[in-house]
């Protein structure tokens, strides 16, 4: 694993000789901030050796490298996920890339199920914490030494700080935001009402199919990590609904304008 990681961020340096200092993972139906990002280059991931290929409407696969206001990016547009069939250790293999790069701050978004009888529809939350619930984890099999130690601390999964401004951020903007925990679970299904009942059971406030695993792995090269996710379909006895992914994309599409404001300033400020 950690020669295929070395070779593929050779290529990218290779090709690109970009140095970023932030990267960015963008949901379904977010994919907004790359409007954003002033654009240098472009890599379509069938072109970038040993990545795996984004096989899920909405996540159109590539990446993106740029600026943010002074701040140098690498943005995945598109993600892959567990569902696909790729391994836990596949569905991070970027972040892995990200981090030999020079990444040292990684910005990462979902869509998701609000659990949280006082969320609505489109609320906008930020990730203060996660609950695995993916069978496995992404550090299982032997430890990449070099990259990071055998059992790294989680207490801090999520940047304090980065929170902080973000809150600042979204309230000097005007925007409404929240916080709250979240749980990964595998999908593709979505869940049931008893699965939702048991998600909020365990003290999460919205549940999704991504993320955990990146973090996990961001936390492991001790990368600081910002977290946000957009509710998109409630989970909340009494509001359930049947959904669709275009559900999802409609809504997320539909207030990812006001993630990406928070993110682009919270970007200037971080």
């Amino acid at each position: 694993m950690l020669k295929a990681i070395k070779e593929t961020t050779q290529f990218i340096k290779d090709k690109t000789g970009f140095e970023p200092e932030i990267g960015i993972v963008l949901g379904t139906g977010l994919g907004g901030l790359v409007n954003e990002i002033e654009i240098e280059q472009r890599i379509p991931y069938e072109e970038i050796p040993n990545f795996p290929v984004s096989t899920v409407e909405s996540h159109s696969g590539e990446l993106i490298f740029g600026k943010i206001g002074s701040k140098k990016v690498i943005a995945m547009r598109g993600r892959f996920h567990y569902y696909e069939g790729y391994s836990l250790q596949q569905c991070t293999f970027p972040i892995r890339v990200f981090k030999l790069l020079g990444v040292e701050k990684l910005l990462i978004s979902n869509a998701s199920g609000g659990v949280n009888p006082d969320f609505e529809i489109g609320e906008i939350m930020i990730i203060n914490d996660h609950i695995n619930f993916f069978p496995g984890n992404p550090l299982i099999g032997q430890n990449l030494d070099e990259l990071g130690p055998r059992f790294p601390d989680m207490s801090d999964a999520y940047d304090k700080e980065m929170i902080e401004k973000a809150v600042e951020v979204a309230d000097e903007l005007g925007i409404k935001v929240s916080q709250g925990v979240y749980l990964g679970l595998t999908g593709p299904t979505l869940e049931t009402p008893a699965e939702y009942k048991m998600v909020r059971v365990l003290g999460a406030d919205a549940v999704g199919m991504s993320t955990v695993p990146e973090v996990i792995v961001a936390r492991h090269m001790e990368m600081k990590v910002f977290g946000v996710s957009i509710v998109t379909d409630l989970g909340v006895p009494g509001k359930i609904k049947k959904v669709s992914v275009q559900d999802v994309i409609e809504v997320a599409s539909r207030q990812e304008p006001l993630m990406t404001q928070i993110m682009k300033e919270l970007i200037n400020r971080i």
